[in-house]
């Protein structure tokens, strides 16, 4: 390698740390979570308050349609726009990210990952309420997020722009060279598929979808999404299905864990309670995206008569994302037992874990849902980070920004730019600190319009 090139490298790496370190780290966690307790108790447990009326409003309401829907400005239905949002939230987070928390902080860590969660679904109703509210009604569409909160409601254009440049790179990481990645490892183990082969046929799939906006995604995820999500739940309910005697002792070593750490047993080191809290807040964070300001980019092209009916979708959003798939997840892992196994990590103990709880296709579903998860992340983010663009470089710019998305996932596939996606994945954390700030900003606005829906409803 030459030495010039060894060099960046390194900086990029020095970089990475850095930001992680002093910006990413330890800080952010701190900022998402004040915001979220701010939030929930201004708006006096919202999340608790009305969560029947909230999931019969969304879920329960979310095959039959209302013909109010249909006269309302917006590119696609309210349930479409759960479904484009969970296409990014739902994926490795849900896999590895579980694993990982578990493997840092001990299974205690699962129950800060349900405070975080908790907190997160006022965080992203107040995002969702927000972009709702600010949007921007154009010829060819409606856009909205934090960088029109942040410029036509806060009246701070510089945080708007600082969003939106930290969302265009990051959606190269986060919301492309990783999947991409994470794909083509999962065809080649489990088919032995060449990675540029794949990288191929999913920069020509992808393109498939993207190429018309944010419509034809709605309409792939809405129908794509539910399948997936509910083959890999079906997978792991069966597994706890056939432990069901353990899931006591499971539920007991989060909650015993949470709060008094976890000794060591077998190939586990062991964790404090330390870690417990700062991994199981991290992880939950990372899988559900509550403060990222990422998914309120989706949910402001929805169809729907008040910001707050919009909102309440991304509160069962984060509900879905966390409170059920991660902790189906945990509890394949803490049941069978592959936590304590020394050597396992990330997707390696999920998969060990489905192996275990049905051997021979465990690993089958835990490597489609890899696939099929990191594809919808690649669809979805390309929207993100597509918008974020625009907003820098305008409307016209959607086309390159295109064409620049789908080469990317070719070299991803590879396993090309490592140092580069690294630090689009720290970058991805700085998108958070303007759109806190911007939900910290006009919680007031927030608060207001969920007196007026909930007084109206």
């Amino acid at each position: 390698m030459p030495a010039s090139l060894t060099a960046v490298i390194a900086y990029l790496e020095q970089i990475k740390d850095f930001l992680h370190t002093y910006v990413a780290g330890v800080p952010l966690i701190v900022l998402i979570m004040f915001t979220g307790f701010y939030l929930t108790w201004r708006s006096n447990f919202l999340q608790v308050r009305y969560f029947g009326y909230i999931f019969h409003q969304t879920l329960g309401r979310a095959f039959t349609g209302r013909p109010r829907e249909e006269r309302q400005r917006g590119d696609i239905s309210p349930f479409q726009a759960l479904t484009t949002a969970l296409a990014a939230t739902i994926g490795t987070g849900n896999i590895a990210g579980v694993a990982t928390a578990i493997t840092l902080g001990g299974p205690g860590a699962i129950f800060w990952m349900w405070v975080s969660a908790f907190v997160g679904m006022l965080t992203k109703y107040a995002e969702v309420v927000l972009a709702v509210h600010y949007r921007e009604v154009r010829e060819n569409g409606t856009v909205g997020g934090p960088m029109y909160f942040l410029r036509n409601g806060l009246k701070a254009p510089l945080m708007a722009g600082a969003f939106a440049l930290f969302g265009f790179l990051a959606s190269f990481g986060i919301g492309n060279l990783v999947q991409a990645n994470s794909v083509a490892d999962a065809v080649f183990t489990t088919a032995g598929v060449p990675r540029l082969l794949t990288g191929f046929v999913l920069a020509f799939l992808v393109g498939a979808v993207i190429i018309g906006g944010i419509r034809r995604i709605g309409s792939f995820t809405e129908k794509l999404v539910p399948v997936m999500a509910a083959f890999y739940v079906a997978g792991a309910l069966a597994i706890i299905a056939g432990r069901l005697g353990q899931v006591p002792a499971a539920f007991g070593a989060i909650f015993q864990g949470a709060f008094t750490g976890t000794a060591a047993a077998g190939g586990f080191a062991g964790a404090a309670v330390t870690a417990a809290v700062r991994f199981g807040i991290a992880r939950g964070i990372f899988t559900n995206e509550a403060g990222l300001g990422s998914a309120s980019i989706a949910h402001a092209s929805a169809r729907t008569d008040h910001p707050a009916r919009q909102g309440i979708w991304g509160v069962m959003e984060v509900f879905i994302d966390t409170h059920v798939v991660c902790t189906i997840t945990a509890l394949v892992i803490i049941t069978t037992g592959v936590w304590q196994v020394p050597g396992l990590e990330g997707a390696a103990m999920t998969t060990q874990a489905f192996n275990q709880g049905l051997p021979g296709p465990g690993g089958f579903i835990v490597a489609i849902g890899l696939i099929f998860f990191a594809f919808t992340t690649l669809i979805t983010w390309s929207f993100y980070g597509e918008k974020c663009f625009e907003y820098l470089f305008g409307e016209r710019s959607a086309l390159f920004y295109r064409l620049l998305w789908l080469p990317l996932i070719v070299v991803g596939a590879v396993g090309g730019l490592r140092q580069v996606w690294a630090v689009a994945d720290t970058l991805n954390s700085f998108m958070a600190i303007p759109n806190l700030f911007g939900l910290l900003g006009l919680s007031g606005v927030v608060m207001k319009l969920t007196r007026d829906y909930f007084k109206g409803r």
